[in-house]
């Protein structure tokens, strides 16, 4: 039985001669019928190796009639001195891109899917605001290297205590960072707390006291660090309001809050209209007619957002401005969310009143309060991306810990804030210094300003003045504004924020962040606003 099965395995020269054309092809099978013959029988072993020549044939017939010119017929003479009787022929090998013709789809089936969110992102153009910020980017400004740069006035960013913290980062960044021989390279190599280091949260709570004159003694278990005050602003939105559900904001305000509290949570802002006859002082008749309509139209309400100084306008808070804002939210059952990124930033005579010193007193509405601070402000530290939940409520607290997962701070700016915080002599040097600056500085520019012509609302808070220019626009609204605006930024290289951008109703007003500028900075600056203002007042 060894023998005939051996025999019948074994290839012969009358069936290669007889193969003709598919005498490879056959060749390649006969081995393959007879394994199946000994496993399966005669009959598997005669249809399987059959059809699978059947296919073989006709797919090469097919693709050698179109990438194969077509070659003569093998000679008697060539076939038996070149493929003796029990040669197997090498099949040709198929081109690579006939194959991939065959996986890739023949039309084109259009542009890759992008989610709605990320649509809803992208459409409605650069905001003026930002077309600032990425044209002075393009061309910044410097005194020596390119005198005719846009001057930075839209960002509220402080420098004028920068060389302050520059000092004490030189002479204990290394040691801050590491920790010392105690804590090594583990501190700041290894995982940490998403939601903030609790050596870091008594440090934040220490320094938020000093800033504001020790007048509240703030909780570290309550508070929640971010990677910068947008994340926690986010965070609140995602905590206390559904998508589809609103916010209720006094108008004007900061330009990047539609971005912080809209793009990802779904959650929209009814601006509350403050006027100029006003101050633009906060009015709680203007908050409840904006609630009533909300209502009519189906809108939930689930809070406010308000600015304490206020941006752009610099105004702070008083006390009885704040209980009446308490009152309201407890009639309306809604949230307050206090913004007091500027709480250490204030320069005036009048009192910053933090709304934990007046929820210090009210037990039964501090569920509802909620705070935001962080470092980028009142310390100069943007770059270092330190923010911070404050709040009462349990809930929210345990949901924005868990929701840090995507917004932690790194473990060394971590290491290196603690150390720097701790430092007590240098907090009080800087605090004092940083405040006797910005008050120079605002009383220089507003001066500046003013013998231009041009007035501002009084503030005693903040990296900004909010400046009427509304008699150099041509026309009294949105479109006059923005003509002015264009007209500052492109022919005058100063980038200022337009009111609209901060959804003020009133046509002319502008935002002048002076922080980013020297004192020799100021007199380049009024010139070109002069420059801007004769031009305007000649077509007028």
């Amino acid at each position: 039985m060894t023998r005939t099965r051996d025999e019948d395995r074994r290839p012969t020269s009358s069936s290669s001669s007889r193969s003709g054309g598919g005498g490879a092809a056959m060749r390649v099978i006969v081995p393959l019928q007879g394994v199946v013959q000994g496993r399966g029988g005669l009959v598997l072993g005669s249809v399987i190796p059959c059809a699978l020549f059947y296919f073989l044939q006709l797919y090469l017939k097919r693709h050698r009639s179109n990438s194969n010119p077509p070659t003569p017929p093998p000679s008697p003479d060539s076939d038996s001195d070149h493929n003796p009787a029990g040669q197997l022929v090498e099949v040709p090998v198929l081109p690579r891109s006939l194959s991939r013709s065959h996986l890739s789809p023949r039309n084109n089936p259009g542009p890759v899917h992008v989610s709605g969110r990320a649509n809803s992102v992208l459409k409605g153009g650069e905001p003026p605001y930002y077309v600032g910020l990425r044209k002075v980017a393009e061309d910044p400004y410097d005194e020596l290297g390119n005198p005719d740069g846009v001057i930075q006035l839209g960002l509220d960013e402080n420098k004028l205590a920068l060389d302050l913290v520059r000092d004490w980062l030189m002479e204990n960044a290394k040691d801050a960072i590491l920790g010392g021989e105690e804590l090594g390279i583990s501190g700041i190599a290894c995982y940490q707390p998403s939601d903030g280091l609790m050596e870091l949260k008594l440090a934040v709570a220490g320094f938020m006291s000093k800033a504001i004159g020790n007048s509240v003694t703030y909780n570290p278990s309550q508070i929640v660090l971010t990677a910068g005050a947008t994340p926690a602003i986010e965070i609140l939105s995602f905590c206390l309001a559904d998508s589809g559900n609103a916010f209720l904001v006094p108008a004007p305000y900061y330009p990047g809050l539609d971005r912080d509290v809209k793009w990802r949570t779904g959650v929209e802002i009814i601006p509350v209209p403050c006027r100029s006859a006003d101050k633009f002082n906060l009015s709680i008749t203007a908050l409840d007619r904006a609630f009533s309509q909300a209502k009519k139209r189906g809108v939930k309400v689930r809070g406010i957002i308000i600015s304490n100084p206020s941006n752009p306008g610099g105004s702070l808070l008083t006390r009885e401005s704040l209980y009446n804002l308490l009152d309201f939210a407890r009639e309306k059952n809604i949230h307050i969310i206090s913004n007091e990124l500027f709480a250490g930033s204030t320069y005036g005579i009048e009192e910053f009143v933090s709304m934990a010193e007046i929820v210090d007193l009210e037990d039964l509405d501090q569920n509802r309060v909620h705070i935001v601070y962080g470092l980028s402000k009142d310390l100069s530290l943007p770059g270092f991306w330190v923010g911070a939940i404050y709040s009462f409520n349990k809930n929210v607290l345990t949901a924005a810990k868990k929701l840090t997962r995507f917004s932690s701070i790194s473990a060394p700016s971590q290491r290196l804030l603690i150390s720097m915080l701790s430092d007590t002599k240098f907090m009080h040097k800087f605090i004092e210094i940083n405040r006797e600056r910005l008050r120079g500085m605002y009383l220089r520019f507003v001066t500046g300003l003013k013998q231009l012509g041009i007035e501002c609302t009084k503030s005693n808070g903040g990296f900004y003045c909010w400046a009427d220019l509304s008699g150099l626009i041509r026309s009294y609204s949105e479109k006059g504004e923005l003509e002015l605006w264009d007209r500052l930024l492109n022919v005058g290289k100063l980038n200022v924020t337009p009111g609209s951008s901060c959804h003020c109703i009133e046509p002319g007003w502008f935002r002048f962040c002076f922080t980013t500028l020297t004192e020799k900075d100021i007199p380049v600056v009024m010139e070109r606003i002069r420059n801007i203002a004769e031009t305007c007042k000649s077509h007028s």
